[in-house]
C-alpha cells in the first residue's frame, strides 16, 4: 500500500514538474495557411520572425519590465515586418490606403488603450499604449489619434511607408473580382471579392511578467478592400483584446464575428464565472464563433502560465516561450 502511495505521489510530482510555465504567447494571424502553398523559404521566414518577436518580449520580462513592455516589444517586431497584416505589412483598403488599428489592456488594473483608422503611425501598438497611459480616454481614431501620437512624439511616417508590392497586388486582384460579383452580402457571408484573400494576418501578444501581471495586445491592418472606414475587432476591448488578473487574450480572424461574440471577454467570463480552464474556455468560444459562420483563432495565457491557441481555420501563425526561454513555434493545424 505504501509503495502504491509513494508511486502515485511520484507520478503526480513528475507530472507537475513536467508542466511548462509559459510567460509569452503570440500570433501572426489565422486563415487559409496550407503547407502545400508554403515554400520552405517562406516557412523559415515566418518561423524566424515569430522567434524574434518572442525573444524580444522575453528579454523585457527577463529584465524585470512589465508585461506591457513585453507585449509592445513582441508586436513591434511583427509590425515592422511585411510578413504580417499589421504596420509595414498592412493590407490596402478599397481606396488604396492603409488603415491601422491596435489595442492594449493591462490586467492588473484593467487599464486599456486603443487606436483605429490611422495612416501615419509607424507602430500602432505604441499609440495604443500611449492612449492607455497618457490620456483620459480608451479609444482614439483617425486624425485625432494621429495628432495625439505626434504630441506623444511617437514615430510618424509618410503613408507610403506601408506600401508593399504583395499587398497592393492583392488589392488589385480583389478589385478585379469585385467587378464580376453579384453575390448579395450580409453579416453571414463575405463578399466574393474577399474570398481570394483569406489570410487574416493580424498580430497579437499576451505576456505574464515576473510580478504576475498579465497584458494583452493586438495590431492589424484590417481586411483587404475594406470600405467606409470599416473597423474590426482588433481595437475593441473585450472583442479582439482583453486582460484581467487571471487571463489575457488576443484574437485574429473575421472581426465582425469576434465583435458580435465579444470573444475575448467571453473567454475571461467563462473562466471567472463558470470556473472553466483556459483550454475549454477558448475552444468553446471559437466553436461558438464557428457556429455563427465566422473563422479565426485566439491566443490566451493565464496567471499560472498555461496557454491555449485554438483556431478553426487551416492554420494560424503562433508561438510561445517558457520562463526558461524554450521557444515553441507552430503554423499549421
Amino acid at each position: 500500500m505504501k509503495k502504491l502511495l509513494l508511486s502515485s505521489l511520484l507520478s503526480f510530482s513528475l507530472m507537475i514538474s513536467a508542466q511548462k510555465k509559459y510567460v509569452l504567447v503570440i500570433h501572426g494571424g489565422a486563415g487559409t495557411i496550407l503547407k502545400s502553398n508554403m515554400t520552405a523559404k517562406q516557412e523559415d521566414e515566418y518561423k524566424a520572425k515569430l522567434t524574434e518577436a518572442l525573444k524580444a518580449g522575453y528579454a523585457e520580462i527577463q529584465k524585470g519590465n512589465s508585461s506591457v513592455d513585453a507585449v509592445a516589444a513582441s508586436i513591434m517586431i511583427m509590425e515592422d515586418s511585411p510578413l504580417f497584416n499589421a504596420g509595414k505589412g498592412a493590407v490596402f483598403t478599397a481606396a488604396g490606403t492603409n488603415e491601422l488599428d491596435a489595442s492594449i489592456m493591462y490586467g492588473k488594473d484593467k487599464s486599456a488603450g486603443a487606436i483605429a483608422g490611422v495612416h501615419t503611425i509607424k507602430n500602432p501598438i505604441t499609440a495604443a499604449i500611449a492612449v492607455m497611459q497618457k490620456s483620459e480616454h480608451v479609444m482614439l481614431s483617425g486624425v485625432g489619434a494621429e495628432e495625439f501620437a505626434k504630441e506623444q512624439k511617437l514615430d510618424i511616417v509618410d503613408p507610403s511607408y506601408f506600401w508593399t508590392k504583395n499587398r497592393w497586388e492583392g488589392l488589385q486582384k480583389l478589385k478585379q473580382k469585385e467587378k464580376t460579383t453579384t453575390k448579395k452580402v450580409s453579416q453571414s457571408t463575405l463578399p466574393e471579392s474577399y474570398e481570394i484573400d483569406q489570410k487574416f494576418g493580424t498580430v497579437g501578444a499576451v505576456a505574464l511578467d515576473k510580478s504576475g501581471n498579465i497584458a494583452a495586445g493586438t495590431s492589424t491592418g484590417g481586411m483587404t478592400n475594406k470600405k467606409y472606414g470599416r473597423i474590426g475587432d482588433a481595437p475593441i476591448i473585450g472583442s479582439g483584446t482583453y486582460a484581467n488578473s487571471q487571463v489575457g487574450i488576443s484574437a485574429t480572424g473575421w472581426g465582425e464575428y469576434f465583435i458580435r461574440a465579444t470573444a475575448a471577454r467571453t473567454i475571461a467570463a467563462k473562466m471567472e464565472y463558470q470556473n472553466k480552464n483556459i483550454q475549454t474556455a477558448t475552444q468553446e468560444t471559437i466553436d461558438e464563433i464557428g457556429k455563427m459562420g465566422g473563422d479565426g483563432g485566439v491566443i490566451a495565457l493565464d496567471k499560472n502560465g498555461n496557454i491555449a491557441m485554438p483556431f478553426n481555420t487551416a492554420g494560424m501563425y503562433r508561438g510561445a516561450i517558457t520562463e526558461d526561454g524554450e521557444v515553441m513555434i507552430e503554423i499549421y493545424k
